[in-house]
């Protein structure tokens, strides 16, 4: 059935330039896929300019012969896949560019036709023949893309944190917060975020919508969103080191709350310090974020950490190695040691043996023909989840993920792979 589809790929055009009508049909696509409301032309136009932006390559697949009668029209891609390319920090400072994977749909009418898995092994064998060592995605559903690949790198989780007189931090205030108007961060967001993601692990290069939406500037209805407030960090020498955008849920909400739209911290100051403006807002009882880590040093500075309700801990980034040699040369280890890992990958993208060997940080990989029985056999997504530091491969060979063959390779693993700070990403794509 795939011969009836013909697979395009076009960048994403701005209102005004060449390839906007059929970018802004692939838009529309999209937004039927995640089960959206109808975009307004205005919002279309909004979005395909941050798309343009971040220089967005669009993927659709099209019906090649005719269409049903009263149908959508064969120029509507009955599949979508969107990717950029942004910087990945794999830890201790070290960036990775990496595919970032995106607005993945299929229409119902056409789905097990192997739509999906066309675009996927195309664009990943594109990335690989380009010199990129890792793909990324996060993930609407958590059945479909291990079959690709890829493996969970992260989490976030959503709290609710009781900022009545039950709140009370262990800390001493370094700097200042002021409330600014929302529109500075259209220009400041960048500057911080900047700090934060070369701190962080795990975390994954902003694109241009997050200004905007930080901002109020665009909100995710395509509208400009006049209840966003801001309020700025200010640490040693009155400069900015974080912000946090939020507003208010409205009088009829019980208890009475707060949303984080952004928050944003490149010192651990500011990042106590802003939570600790947010517990202060008067006439508020609940301030709620849906993008917290799991490893929060929020939850150790409350006298009460009882205060933090959470409940609802995700998966968030997830990662595919694309290059097995490439991925593991790139990253800084912590430990000395030698492991010989055998990859198995389901796309024949980087599958293999190889011999990594860590020293004073560095590591050089061989790709070995067979004769050195492995340490450690695994799929590329298990690999690709441990890259990070998140997820303990102790504790996939416990559950039979990875298959240990040298008794203590998990936990060499484990120490080889560590990252100095708790993973988190703070950018949805």
């Amino acid at each position: 059935m795939s011969g009836n589809y013909e697979i395009r790929r076009f960048d994403a055009a701005a209102k005004g330039e060449h390839g906007f009508a059929e970018a802004e049909k692939w838009v529309r696509a999209v937004a039927f896929g995640f089960h959206e409301s109808t975009r307004t032309p205005e919002h279309v136009a909004k979005s395909l300019e941050t798309y343009a932006a971040d220089r967005r390559v669009l993927t659709g697949a099209y019906q090649t012969g005719d269409v049903a009668p009263g149908s959508l029209p064969a120029d509507v891609p009955v599949a979508t896949f969107g990717t950029l390319r942004k910087s990945l920090n794999i830890g201790f400072g070290r960036m990775l560019e990496t595919q970032l994977v995106t607005a993945v749909t299929v229409r119902t009418s056409h789905r097990r036709r192997g739509l999906l898995r066309r675009m996927m092994s195309e664009d990943l064998a594109i990335a690989r023949g380009e010199g990129l060592s890792m793909a990324a995605l996060t993930a609407s559903e958590g059945s479909i893309y291990g079959r690709f690949g890829y493996g969970v790198a992260s989490f976030e989780r959503t709290v609710k944190v009781d900022t009545t007189a039950r709140f009370q931090l262990n800390h001493q205030a370094a700097g200042t917060v002021e409330v600014a108007d929302s529109k500075v961060l259209l220009d400041v967001a960048p500057e911080v975020f900047g700090r934060v993601h070369r701190v962080t692990p795990g975390s994954i290069g902003r694109q241009e919508w997050y200004r905007q939406l930080a901002s109020g500037s665009l909100g995710r209805d395509g509208n400009e969103d006049p209840a966003v407030k801001v309020a700025l960090h200010y640490g040693p020498g009155n400069s900015v080191d974080g912000y946090v955008s939020y507003k208010f849920l409205g009088w009829e909400t019980e208890p009475h709350t707060v949303q984080v739209v952004d928050l944003v911290a490149a010192t651990n100051e500011a990042y106590l310090e802003l939570w600790q403006f947010l517990a202060a807002i008067d006439l508020v009882e609940r301030v709620t974020w849906e993008e917290a880590p799991l490893d929060d040093p929020l939850t150790w500075a409350l006298s009460d950490p009882r205060c933090i309700d959470s409940s609802d801990s995700r998966d968030m980034l997830w990662l595919r190695i694309l290059d097995v040699t490439g991925a593991l040369e790139a990253r800084h280890y912590p430990a000395d040691g030698r492991l010989v890992l055998e990859v198995m990958d389901p796309l024949g993208l980087t599958g293999g043996r190889f011999a990594l060997e860590a020293s004073g940080g560095q590591a050089a990989v061989v790709r070995l023909d067979g004769e050195a029985e492995p340490d450690l056999t695994l799929d590329v997504s298990a690999l690709s989840s441990v890259y990070l530091g998140a997820v303990c491969p102790v504790t996939l060979a416990s559950a039979g993920v990875i298959r240990e063959h040298t008794p203590g390779a998990a936990l060499q693993a484990r120490q080889l792979f560590a990252v100095e700070r708790a993973t988190h990403c703070l950018t949805h794509f």
